[in-house]
């Protein structure tokens, strides 16, 4: 996932976000923001993580976000199992612990 389609997945404008600096200092930066005082751009609690996005036309900018914004925004890689095969799985799980079990989904 390149930075722009994570922003758009985050349903964040790039221009909204503040401006990063140039590569030496980031660290030093990065952790100088996390004071508490930037908001998550997601939910507006304090940001806990911070992170640079690079999107054409916009040069590098800052992106905070709070700790469970991070993790539930966070592209994961590999490839993603089926519909099917997702299925499948909490039908067998569902079977050996036990559990009545109804899946309703658009396809199967």
């Amino acid at each position: 996932m390149t930075d722009a389609e994570l922003l758009r997945s985050l349903g964040v404008d790039p221009a909204q976000l503040e401006p990063a600096p140039p590569w030496a200092p980031r660290q030093r930066a990065g952790a100088e923001r996390l004071d508490g005082s930037h908001p998550c751009v997601r939910c507006g609690e304090p940001a806990r993580a911070t992170g640079v996005v690079t999107v054409p036309g916009h040069d590098r900018r800052w992106l905070d976000r709070c700790m469970p914004c991070l993790i539930t925004t966070t592209p994961r890689g590999g490839p993603h199992p089926s519909l099917a095969d997702t299925l499948a799985v909490l039908r067998q799980a569902a079977h050996e612990a036990g559990v009545d079990l109804t899946i309703v989904a658009d396809k199967s």
